[in-house]
């Protein structure tokens, strides 16, 4: 590949630049691997990314170097890259978010070096219902992944008590993601409040690993059960978005029995995937987040849940649910297990 060629997709012209340009330092990812992943997981990627208002996290140094939140599209883009105008509160401006509804879009943002994808939880023609319902769980060292597995394990627990389907993912840095697909009418301050109750409850029920309080001071040896991410004006890392750490790791769907499997052996390595194992993971397994483009769900009212009384470990509203064996792939859909070609379509 040289480092620099002009190439067609899906009938768009693209000048793509500085191929040979190392973003990752550390193992020698260059620029021209990045668009290549990117060309390659478009398939499985570009129907969670289609609608949704995108913010870029670019690194045109690497990821050693200095980098920016890009909300706003750039005015250097080619006519045909969709954006979506949203009014926003705290700069008291419109800003015009990228749609990344297709490959060449996805394309020209890599070459841009837009190595983290963040998109919000609502399409951009109803931005005040979330499609879905988010829990990041992040470790206070010396707390790590496996301690994460054990509370995304305690959520799903909870779910299914509710009738509810939850799909976990890595945050490909160090902690672990459970999506709830909604896709039906809610609101912010219906999934926010319940997730927040949700995170009051575990937090009362293990006291010594799960805070839900955002202090740093809190939260060494703990999890944080963020469920501060369901907001209108917050995005979350995309799932198969590359991070911007010393390995080109991915935020990569992942299955129950995956996290089970590396709570059991206590090795927060089973959950860790770079980009060309992500890949080979799509390509035999298919979308274990196809579910989330589809699956109608609507959250039980959670008035009370989180309030404990006095001596008792049970929250109102929701008492503490008996585990539940592993439905793992068995609960996927037929077409999430459907495997998606990862070839690029791209000419030269």
């Amino acid at each position: 590949m040289s480092n620099s060629q002009t190439i067609e997709i899906e009938g768009k012209q693209l000048a793509l630049t500085n191929l040979d340009k190392v973003l990752y330092p550390a193992t020698g990812f260059s620029k021209g691997q990045l668009i290549d992943y990117y060309a390659r997981i478009a398939p499985a990627l570009v129907p969670h990314l289609s609608g949704h208002p995108l913010t870029l996290k670019r690194y045109p140094g690497g990821v050693d170097q200095e980098f920016f939140f890009e909300k706003n599209a750039t005015k250097h883009r080619p006519d045909w890259i969709k954006t979506t105008p949203i009014w926003s509160e705290g700069n008291q401006r419109t800003v015009n978010y990228i749609l990344a509804n297709n490959l060449p879009t996805l394309v020209w943002m890599a070459n841009l070096a837009a190595i983290e994808l963040h998109p919000s939880l609502s399409l951009a023609k109803d931005m005040e219902s979330p499609r879905a319902m988010v829990f990041d769980l992040d470790p206070g060292p010396p707390a790590n992944m496996i301690q994460c597995c054990q509370v995304g394990i305690w959520l799903r627990e909870i779910f299914e008590h509710l009738g509810l389907q939850s799909f976990p993912k890595t945050s490909g840095s160090k902690g672990l993601q459970i999506y709830v697909p909604l896709n039906t009418a809610t609101s912010y301050d219906a999934t926010k409040g319940f997730a927040h109750a949700l995170a009051r409850l575990l937090e009362d029920q293990h006291r010594d690993l799960i805070v839900s309080d955002m202090k740093k001071q809190l939260r060494v040896g703990k999890v944080l059960v963020d469920w501060s991410q369901n907001d209108e004006h917050k995005t979350t890392i995309s799932l198969y978005s590359l991070r911007a750490r010393e390995h080109p790791t991915v935020s990569t769907p992942v299955e129950w029995e995956e996290v089970e499997q590396a709570l059991k052996k206590k090795d927060p390595g089973l959950l860790v995937f770079e980009a060309a194992q992500v890949l080979k993971r799509v390509e035999k397994m298919g979308d274990l987040f196809a579910p989330l483009l589809s699956l109608k769900q609507k959250l039980p009212r959670f008035e009370g849940i989180g309030k404990t009384e006095p001596g008792s470990e049970t929250a109102q509203g929701v008492e503490k649910p008996k585990p539940r064996p592993s439905r793992g792939r068995k609960a996927l859909s037929a077409k999430a297990r459907t495997p998606h070609k990862a070839a690029s379509r791209t000419k030269k």
